[in-house]
């Protein structure tokens, strides 16, 4: 044997040792980022079927990644659904399904120095992967409690940007509000900021935290203010579109993807990264100007619909997930919770209960849907149920006019638009639904009837205890009686 050939079999015979007694190589953890958008519709990108805005980079996405189809949150308004995706529960399993605020425009949503917020003792999706040794970071809207003890630091973020509510609650809003903090950690850095430079700031804000941890697993929570009311776009991308300044902010958001995924390429870690778009909620309010879309989904935010559950969603992970697939399953932002977990390793909480799935599988392989069921909840009551391709309304819903009585059925795959009552056709189906809903009744609640024996606390305060970040224009008492009045 001449030399150079015994030199080569010495080193195979040497790396061939060293995976015999050090085993085999385990692969790195995944960095994950969750881009969260406000009130986006399900038609109003690219791969969702718009040809007003233009979305080159989420184009991109989908072309590389996966489109999902029947993506759903676990609620068709803010505070709730960011609730379910952190803990990857039902809010009411975490009693953030209303709020505690007396005299507030609506009681789902949180708003400035309301006495309730998401429980320090909940076991976040970021808490799970801090322990598991990942870097965190909130970059955007909270919306899970504005008292200091209850802001993202609480519950497994490493550093926290943004703003802690929704845009409308400040000065400009006729409930009298305080003005609009923008946080850095717990501390408020500005009072009443140009919203029209926010997507700009996140966007920066969450290049460097990417640059500055590209060598140590990272966990980025990107929940965007826009396209919330009231809506504003850069002067780099005002007047750009046409659709008006609504089509101005999705094509900014559009361009704050293509940063963060320009950012991955660069860096050499795109491979190794997992990242998932979507938004809180279904569309709301066209105008004279602009057009929102979630065709053809029936209604919007606010809606028990599915315009106001069934969201646009892309997940692009080169090397891992199939490029250019698609999956019309049954998949929720409660799924990301354990499916990330998978990914990274990390250990689920043993003491509580979620309510995701491990999608990987779907995400992966276009595997069937891990789902039995997935419920339409507003505040403490239970409106309808889904299983398969079925759809059933459990109480009766009113809106537009119009009431869609208990015990109307659609196959949503034949009827999207949810526009043909099929129930007389597939009693048994209907009996399935309905045996799944009383279940869930028992577990989560369902109005006076149904306390629920599923469900852990939120933390609170008195109402005279709560604080707002910044100082009021006039005493609590005094907007909770004009609110009244």
């Amino acid at each position: 044997m001449n030399r150079s050939r015994l030199v080569t079999s010495s080193a195979l015979l040497s790396a061939l040792w060293l995976l015999v007694a050090c085993g085999p190589v385990e692969k790195a953890q995944p960095n994950f980022i969750i881009i969260f958008i406000d009130d986006l519709g399900y038609a109003d990108i690219g791969p969702f079927g718009s040809d007003l805005n233009r979305t080159p980079h989420l184009d991109r996405m989908a072309a590389e990644g996966m489109k999902l189809s029947s993506f759903y949150v676990a609620s068709s308004v803010c505070t709730p659904s960011r609730a379910a995706l952190l803990t990857g529960s039902y809010a009411q399993r975490v009693d953030m399904e209303r709020n505690a605020l007396p005299g507030t425009g609506n009681n789902i949503v949180l708003f400035p120095g309301d006495p309730k917020g998401l429980n320090p003792s909940e076991i976040t999706i970021a808490e799970v992967l801090q322990d598991a040794g990942y870097a965190t970071a909130c970059i955007g809207k909270w919306h899970l409690g504005d008292q200091k003890q209850w802001l993202p630091r609480a519950h497994g973020f490493d550093t926290y940007f943004g703003v802690p509510y929704s845009n409308d609650m400040g000065v400009r809003s006729r409930w009298n509000y305080p003005p609009l903090p923008l946080l850095r950690n717990e501390e408020l850095i500005e009072q009443e900021p140009d919203q029209g430079l926010l997507t700009k700031r996140y966007t920066e804000e969450s290049l460097a935290f990417i640059e500055a941890n590209q060598d140590q697993p990272f966990f980025l929570y990107l929940p965007h203010t826009m396209v919330h009311l009231p809506r504003f776009a850069s002067s780099d991308f005002e007047g750009k579109s046409s659709n008006g300044l609504y089509g101005d902010i999705v094509e900014e958001l559009d361009w704050s993807v293509g940063q963060i995924l320009d950012k991955l390429v660069e860096l050499e870690i795109d491979e190794n990264t997992v990242v998932l778009f979507f938004s809180d909620n279904g569309g709301t309010r066209s105008t004279d100007t602009y057009q929102v879309s979630n065709v053809p989904l029936r209604a919007g935010k606010g809606s028990m619909f599915e315009g106001g559950f069934r969201v646009c969603s892309l997940a692009w992970a080169p090397g891992r997930i199939p490029a250019g697939s698609e999956s019309s399953q049954i998949t929720t932002s409660m799924d990301l919770f354990p499916t990330f977990a998978n990914w990274a390793g990390a250990t689920l909480p043993a003491d509580n209960t979620i309510d995701g799935k491990d999608i990987s599988a779907v995400l992966e392989t276009g595997a069937p849907t891990p789902h039995d069921a997935f419920f339409y909840r507003r505040a403490n009551l239970l409106y309808a149920v889904r299983s398969g391709p079925w759809k059933l309304f459990v109480r009766d819903y009113r809106q537009g006019g119009s009431t869609v009585p208990a015990g109307t059925l659609y196959n949503l795959e034949l009827n999207i638009a949810e526009d043909e009552d099929v129930s007389a056709d597939h009693p048994n189906i209907v009996a399935d639904l309905e045996a799944l809903a009383e279940k869930s009744r028992h577990d989560l609640g369902d109005g006076p009837e149904y306390p629920g024996n599923g469900i852990r606390k939120a933390a609170y305060v008195s109402l005279e205890e709560a604080t707002t970040l910044t100082e009021r224009p006039q005493p609590w008492s005094e907007v909770k009686l004009k609110a009244n009045n």
